[in-house]
């Protein structure tokens, strides 16, 4: 154990950032909101852990309902909220037959958002996990879990993943941090203000375009975006439908190719639900993770001799590409989705990629020089877009 009874203001930690920055450990003045129930943590195991929680605590205070986070390198690979599953959307989450909990239902849609990304993720969770969700965690390539607590049954299955090594922390979910933060870098301190704004529903009462009907599905989904994209490195973007986000571009230094790739994500997500792809007929012994590859493999248009070679070897027959014709048809149907930026939109560019990918919806920070131009945009496209009135950059 990291963590003793006799130490519950240290967690010692494999080491920091890489195996070579040795005397690595997470400490407080005070006891600590989170404690090793098993495994063994390293430093970015725990990065992701607490801004992952922090994340699924504030999609549960925001809608009311179980939430999950799939984290990867301290952004989110995929958020959600506990909503029901379409046929399809089983099948493209590998969870056909399974009997799926709300909070098992929050976390298959998290970590479907973007399975190429959550592969190996931090699975954050805001509920007491059942069984129903630690038996879908034992099944995923998972780093850890962290969540409120487990029930003896979860905690058992849990347990014996990974040979016994899966980290699993529990976490007070009623902590309350100092207002006043703190971190070092380059040997120097920093300090600030916590950013502990609060993401409900007034941040969606300023509607700046001409079309105004926001219904409630849109209102959730932006709220989705909102709390994932505080939690995202920024600049950050974030594509939201139908509970979850389905697709984040976090870290970018331009906006625009936030947009682009968070865009890219979503198409994909959609793209995934195909017929085409659903019919897939993969090798028999291909894991999960390997079928992910070459149905991402499938959606490029060209690929070399040897990754062809690789990428056929994957199926027992092996299916035809789309076209370009066949993608854009597809695409037009991926419609209502919600687009939330962490800051204020520059260039009214980000709105003509996001129309391509089926944003009815849009928040942003607003208070852009060029704020006329991009409201513009919004009705050009009959959008619906929102000022929350409120930055959310996060690093």
């Amino acid at each position: 154990m990291s963590q003793t009874a006799n130490q519950t203001n240290v967690i010692e930690l494999r080491y920091g950032m890489n195996p070579h920055q040795k005397q690595a450990k997470l400490w407080s003045d005070g006891p600590l909101p989170i404690k090793v129930l098993n495994g063994d943590p390293g430093f970015i195991n725990l990065l992701d852990a607490l801004n992952g929680f922090q994340l699924a605590r504030e999609l549960r205070r925001a809608t009311g309902l179980p939430a999950a986070a799939s984290f990867k390198h301290v952004s989110p690979a995929g958020a959600a909220v506990a909503a029901p599953l379409t046929p399809e959307l089983k099948k493209a989450y590998f969870v056909e037959g399974l009997e799926l909990s709300p909070l098992a239902t929050a976390y298959a849609r998290a970590r479907g958002a973007d399975r190429m990304s959550s592969f190996g993720d931090a699975a954050a969770l805001s509920d007491v996990v059942d069984a129903s969700t630690a038996q879908l965690l034992k099944r995923e390539v998972s780093d850890l879990v962290v969540a409120p607590g487990y029930t003896d049954e979860a905690l058992e299955i849990l347990k014996a993943k990974k040979n016994g090594g899966y980290l699993i922390l529990q976490i007070d979910p009623d902590y309350v941090a100092d207002p006043v933060e703190t971190r070092t870098l380059f040997g120097l301190s920093f300090q600030q203000e916590r950013n502990d704004a609060v993401i409900d529903a007034s941040a969606l009462e300023k509607i700046v375009t001409e079309n105004k009907e926001l219904p409630d599905n849109a209102k959730r989904d932006m709220l989705i975006a909102l709390v994932t994209l505080k939690y995202t490195q920024s600049n950050s973007i974030c594509y939201t439908l139908d509970g979850q986000t389905i697709g984040i571009g976090a870290g970018q230094q331009s906006r625009i190719h936030c947009t682009r790739l968070a865009g890219d994500k979503a198409d994909r997500w959609f793209l995934r639900q195909h017929p085409a792809a659903l019919g897939m007929k993969f090798r028999q012994g291909l894991s999960r993770a390997e079928q992910n590859n070459a149905i991402d493999l499938w959606l490029e248009e060209e690929l070399t001799p040897v990754e062809q070679a690789a990428w056929e070897a994957c199926f027992d027959e092996v299916p035809a590409k789309l076209t370009r014709e066949q993608k854009h048809d597809w695409l037009s149907k991926l419609q209502g989705v919600s687009y939330g930026s962490d800051a204020f939109l520059p260039f009214r560019d980000n709105l003509d990629r996001a129309s391509r990918s089926g944003v009815k919806y849009v928040v942003q920070a607003g208070s852009s020089m060029r704020d006329e131009e991009v409201v513009q945009a919004a009705n050009d496209y009959g959008m619906v877009m929102v000022y929350s009135g409120v930055r959310l950059f996060h690093h």
